[in-house]
């Protein structure tokens, strides 16, 4: 947080000028933290005035190498910075992932800033530690181990003056430093919590990467109220079998009273009073009922521990939306319940399934749910999200590799992800990003079966069930020769099409459903007129914005609060959805105080719009998408039509 208030411009400007050309240490007014930068930025060898010399900035390649060094920090990231951003949208903003050294690697900002942002090199590649561009939130977060504000001429150069940033840094379960999440903009649009929505957005992903490397340790998930656990502000450490403590986030660390250094010291006996096992064997027995746990400190938390065997996703705090088995089946949409229906007779029939579907609308979710369905759900689910791996990565992650096989490859080999689907489930996520030399691999595996590691002359026998997924038109693709054609008849035993969140009709099952993920022991309820404006929102994110907007508003609630309004929304959001009421008022009143003339004609249009969509119907022989996509509206626009006759 900000020790003390932003001084004038002018103020700071003397300052700086008097620090840097008479060496006068800048009056108490000024912040430690900024002075001790402008210090370190001066010993940098750095002038305040002039341009800035850009000749660190990673070339093309050396980029790619240093995103793939950062994988695992880009892929938990982006989820997180595209819900982010959802927040900072039309604010002149953009959000920024930077890397242990300082170096851009993944933005996402509005265009109306973007050529800004370029003159001063805030694009990937370019390298914003303080050394390089003087005090920036960036650098001397990097610099400090600690989130930071700098606003307008609190920046050490002057082209830079024009920004306001807000960074956190990154930290990982040993407390190594990964990396900075930051917000950008243009300084007149400064906002005083944007530092406290990106603290909340670094915790978001120190969560996900602890959770994600610790998945073969026992997890413990602590918070002071039962509801908690799952939140973004749940404590989360993992253990070994013999109880030591191996990793943690700072959440954790903090209700325990210990930092980073302390963990290679500690023991679950020290920490707690109930016996490690006894309770891992309770929570077997009780379902992952939270219970509580009794500190040594003297704290009393609400706990959930989950040993080796526990699934990941079930501890992850997903972007993904509820399966559909949490819905009772006469509140599912029908064309989702009727894809879930299709692919459960299918799936254990060796028939592959090419699910269709907007980014967000749950595709991952849905192939879970169909595996869980099959004969094989003892088996192992592997997911590959084809769009996420670097190409020169992809070969060695799909097809595996012997000892020795490559510059930088394990001394143990590499079994390949479609190894270790053998015996269960196979997802390709967004198969329409495989490239053209890996789709004719994949191709002579599903003929024959057999799987040859990079480095090996040895064919390797595999069984699995097959799902795959995009976004794209394959056929598309096939015609600009992008994607296999035999490739896609192999994979296309039958296509499912998964409806976007706009066209379902069980808008209000899946908050619910949602709202019991995010909070399982405190009953959560929307607004009704706040539901209603949602349920007319497109979301344009599908499931995985409604997941990320609810899931905030959750955490927004104070103690006691079981109501979610508009206040715990997103202000962005919240506009829109104002906005859009509005015009559906206004267009209400008009039919209302339109003459006779205009409400006959209104009749008429009514009626020839019923006329047509009947006429297409038939034509459709009754099939409801299919008609709608030809009117080109949604289904639920198609049903609401209907049901004004």
């Amino acid at each position: 947080m900000r020790h003390q208030a932003i001084l004038p411009a002018p103020h700071l400007k003397q300052a700086r000028l008097q620090f840097v050309e008479r060496g006068i240490h800048p009056a108490s007014g000024i912040d430690l933290r900024l002075a001790q930068s402008w210090q370190r930025s001066l010993s940098a060898g750095l002038s305040p005035v002039g341009g800035v010399d850009c000749a660190d900035n990673l070339s093309a390649v050396n980029l790619q190498y240093a995103r793939d060094f950062n994988h695992e920090l880009i892929s938990h990231s982006e989820p997180v910075i595209e819900y982010l951003f959802e927040q900072v949208r039309h604010s002149h903003s953009m959000v920024i992932l930077a890397d242990a050294q300082g170096v851009l690697m993944h933005t996402l900002g509005d265009l109306d800033f973007l050529s800004k942002a370029e003159r001063v090199a805030l694009k990937c590649g370019a390298n914003w530690a303080e050394n390089q561009r003087g005090t920036n939130a960036i650098g001397t977060a990097l610099a400090e181990a600690a989130e930071i504000e700098i606003n307008g001429a609190e920046h050490y150069l002057e082209p830079n003056e024009f920004l306001t940033c807000a960074a956190s840094p990154i930290l990982s379960a040993q407390g190594q430093l990964l990396g900075i999440l930051d917000i950008s903009g243009d300084q007149r649009s400064r906002h005083p919590h944007t530092l406290g929505l990106v603290s909340t957005a670094a915790q978001m992903i120190e969560n996900s990467m602890v959770l994600g490397s610790c998945q073969h340790q026992i997890l413990l998930q602590l918070h002071s109220r039962a509801e908690g656990i799952g939140s973004v502000a749940q404590a989360v450490l993992a253990f070994s079998e013999d109880g030591d403590l191996l990793g943690a986030n700072r959440r954790g660390l903090a209700l325990l009273g210990l930092r980073y250094a302390d963990m290679t010291k500690k023991n679950w006996t020290q920490l707690f009073d109930q016996d490690m096992h006894a309770l891992l064997s309770r929570q077997r027995r009780s379902n992952g009922q939270a219970e509580i746990l009794f500190c040594r400190n003297g704290n009393r938390l609400f706990a959930q521990v989950h040993g080796q065997s526990k699934a990941l996703h079930t501890l992850i705090p997903s972007t993904k939306t509820i399966q559909d088995a949490a819905i009772p089946s006469k509140d599912l949409d029908h064309q989702w319940q009727s894809a879930a229906d299709k692919a459960r007779k299918l799936i254990d029939k060796a028939i592959p399934l090419l699910l269709y579907g907007e980014s967000g609308v749950g595709k991952e979710v849905f192939a879970q749910a169909t595996h869980r369905s099959s004969q094989r759900r003892d088996k192992v689910f592997i997911a590959v999200n084809c769009a996420a791996i670097p190409e020169h990565l992809i070969e060695a992650e799909l097809f595996g590799y012997v000892a020795g096989a490559f510059t930088g490859a394990s001394r143990q080999g590499s079994l390949g992800r479609l190894r270790e689907a053998h015996g269960g489930t196979l997802f390709l996520d967004e198969i329409g990003d495989m490239p053209l030399v890996l789709q004719t691999r994949l191709l002579r595996v599903l003929q024959e079966r057999k799987v040859t590691p990079l480095g090996s002359s040895a064919a390797i026998p595999v069984d699995f069930n097959l799902i795959c997924a995009t976004h794209q038109n394959l056929q598309d693709s096939i015609d600009q020769g992008r994607f296999r054609e035999d490739l896609f008849y192999r994979i296309n035993g039958l296509t499912l099409q998964l409806p976007a969140l706009r066209e379902r009709s069980d808008f209000a099952a899946l908050c619910e459903n949602l709202l019991h993920e995010f909070s399982p022991h405190y009953a959560l309820q929307i607004d009704s007129n706040l539901l209603l404006a949602m349920q007319s929102y497109d979301w344009p994110g599908n499931l995985r914005q409604l997941s990320h907007v609810l899931r905030a508003a959750t955490a927004l609630l104070d103690d006691g609060q079981a109501m979610i309004s508009w206040e715990h929304l997103a202000e962005e959001l919240v506009r829109v959805l104002r906005q859009q009421t509005e015009r559906k008022q206004t267009m209400q009143a008009q039919v209302e105080s339109a003459s006779p003339t205009q409400k006959n004609a209104a009749q008429n249009l009514q009626q020839n719009t019923q006329q047509l969509i009947q006429q297409v119907l038939r034509e459709a022989n009754g099939n409801v998408s299919a008609a709608a996509r030809t009117l080109g509206i949604s289904r639920q626009t198609m049903y609401r039509k209907l049901q004004e006759r």
